[in-house]
């Protein structure tokens, strides 16, 4: 489970971290570290928030990735130039690895089947980690993960970060396809697939859990910062799961 207590970024001298550098015509980009990281990633969450909140002049869209945030600014409204200036301005105002997360985030529980034909990487990724299957699930559902971004098809969370013992490459070949719902594994990350599509991600796992619901007034139930539980169940589940609706069976509540 991640700890609450603030972390050191990866490679992060107080006179490097953050970055703030322009990014096409209309958006700057701050970044929090170079790589993947719990610290980088909380930071860039909690300071995409607390832009919002304090309304920077000429602000039109925000959005996270793993470690950075984006800025978009009407250029109508204010010139980039300036747009940085009050970035840079803003960045200095805190430090942002030990910012409070975001309110509003959600804990998700998920039922995930593990077994039969439907995880059929299981044993492969399991292995790779130096684990047993069975202990293989007990990490990964022992773990709450924080969406930490959304991206690659529309609404995907990518989720982490797991223990060391995951740290664990891609394949070298895709797989050709697998369905919605499923639970793939590398680089002590999990993604849940909201599109059936080809991947190099090993797949441990099945939900029924659609994370792109596109008739919906809400279609990504998954917002970053947000955080997950996957719970483990039976095959024998999976068709009553597919029956409840797009959730899957999934629950959630309010962090505090």
């Amino acid at each position: 489970m991640m700890s609450d207590l603030p972390e050191k970024p990866i490679l992060s001298p107080t006179d490097v971290w953050p970055r703030v550098v322009p990014l096409g015509a209309d958006g700057l980009l701050v970044s929090f570290s170079d790589r993947l990281g719990e610290a980088a990633n909380r930071a860039a969450l909690a300071f995409r928030a607390a832009a919002e909140e304090h309304e920077i002049a000429g602000l039109a869209e925000t959005a996270t990735s793993l470690a950075s945030t984006y800025l978009r600014f009407d250029p109508d409204r204010i010139a980039l130039g300036d747009a940085e200036t009050a970035v840079r301005a803003f960045v200095t105002t805190r430090d942002w690895f030990a910012a409070p997360m975001p309110a509003g985030r959600r804990l998700w529980h998920i039922p995930c089947v593990f077994d039969t034909g439907l995880a059929p990487q299981l044993k492969e990724a399991a292995a790779m980690a130096g684990l047993s299957p069975e202990a293989a699930v007990r990490s990964i559902c022992g773990t709450r993960l924080r969406v930490q971004t959304i991206g690659f098809a529309p609404g995907q969370p990518y989720l982490g970060e797991l223990p060391n013992c995951w740290d664990i490459p891609r394949q070298n070949a895709l797989t050709e396809r697998i369905p919605v719902g499923a639970v793939c594994v590398a680089i002590r990350q999990i993604v849940l697939f909201s599109a059936s599509t080809p991947t190099g991600w090993r797949h441990v796992g099945q939900t029924a859990f659609r994370a792109f619901r596109p008739e919906a007034d809400h279609p990504f139930p998954l917002r970053p910062g947000d955080e997950v539980e996957f719970q483990p169940v039976p095959a024998a589940d999976y068709d009553g799961l597919l029956n409840a609706g797009p959730d899957g069976g999934a629950t959630s509540e309010l962090l505090p």
